[in-house]
């Protein structure tokens, strides 16, 4: 077994994945630019087929192919032009950020590097088997995209800490999470049923791929209904789960007895505060922050875990905003995440 790793950093912002544009080489400056703490390999879907999240974690699964279909992408025998764009985003991507990398002098500095994936439920949700069916419909094909896909990660992270000299934490999306345990997901034709999987079976899944990846690793839900108690009881050790990462705006009563548990449980919460896209003027640092402060409030912690526990990143949805406010964006949360950490209790 492994030397035990630090977990998520806190105090600090980092953004979601997904990025406006593209150009991985301004993207990844940007990036590194003003989420100096924690920075993040980025995903530019605008690039189209293969850059985005399902086609970026379809180019890490070890001895899977993808492919597109008329209905979305789909597992086939054998790498084809598709994978293999993927593959070259995901290799221009990483090219990018080591090129930044060194141009901000952190080669060997042992700083903090963010990966991101789709999860193993997301993947099979979305991916779809050779007839047509989603892959969470096959146990068996589910777990064969799990176990490829965290043996995928696992590598990916160390070829990442090897180029850049860095500690890689890794970030699984799952906005499908909560869609696969309550059996609500469509099938892709009228005949198809895509029946709910047991919370043990997922829990355990999980574990499976959070142990194999090795690394601090957090989960990212923008879906309501996030399945609080599930994620608790992933904490268990090394393979437990280090963070959650959610839209906080989106919270209702019924979420925070789940979200206070996630805290006293010793799991770091990754609050998505700051908005995709403006509706007028861009809020004040204050405004943010305050969204922050009222949940704590409410949940009945002192203000002080917010430096003790916290992350600051945008809401979901970034890569449809507009360049420049992507990077008010990120300079906001920065801001925000700097005011929570230094004196909460003062704000």
């Amino acid at each position: 077994m492994s030397e035990e790793r630090p977990g998520y950093p806190v105090g600090v912002a980092t953004g979601i994945g997904s990025w406006p544009g593209t150009d991985p080489r301004e993207a990844a400056a940007t990036v590194i630019g003003e989420l100096e703490a924690l920075p993040h390999l980025v995903e530019l879907p605008a690039r189209g087929v293969g850059a985005d999240m399902i086609g970026r974690s379809g180019a890490l699964l070890v001895d899977i192919a993808i492919d597109l279909s008329t209905t979305g992408y789909r597992l086939v025998p054998h790498v084809g032009s598709v994978h293999r764009g993927a593959a070259d985003h995901l290799r221009r991507d990483l090219d990018a950020l080591e090129e930044a990398w060194e141009r901000a002098g952190l080669v060997g500095s042992g700083r903090v590097i963010k990966l991101q994936s789709a999860g193993p439920l997301t993947l099979g949700a979305e991916l779809e088997l050779t007839g047509g069916k989603r892959v969470l419909t096959d146990r068996g094909a589910l777990r064969d995209i799990a176990d490829s896909l965290a043996e995928g990660m696992r590598v990916h992270a160390a070829e990442v800490e090897r180029r850049l000299g860095a500690r890689a934490v890794v970030q699984f999306d799952e906005p499908q999470l909560p869609a696969v345990l309550g059996g609500t997901l469509r099938g892709r034709s009228a005949f198809d049923s895509v029946a709910a999987l047991p919370e043990p079976e997922v829990a355990h899944l999980l574990e499976h791929v959070f142990a194999t990846v090795d690394r601090p690793v957090a989960l990212h839900c923008c879906a309501p209904g996030i399945p609080w108690k599930m994620l608790r009881g992933l904490k268990s050790g090394r393979s437990g789960i280090a963070a959650v990462s959610f839209d906080a705006p989106l919270l209702t009563a019924a979420d925070l007895d789940g979200v206070g548990e996630l805290i006293e449980a010793g799991v770091t919460l990754m609050l998505g505060l700051v908005p995709t896209t403006l509706d007028g003027r861009a809020p004040a640092w204050r405004e943010v922050a305050d969204v922050a402060l009222k949940l704590v409030d409410r949940l009945g912690f002192a203000r002080g875990v917010l430096a003790e526990r916290v992350l600051v990143t945008p809401r979901c949805g970034l890569s449809g905003a507009d360049l420049s406010w992507a990077r008010g964006a990120l300079r906001l949360c920065r801001d925000v995440a700097t005011a929570l950490a230094e004196e909460p209790e003062r704000l």
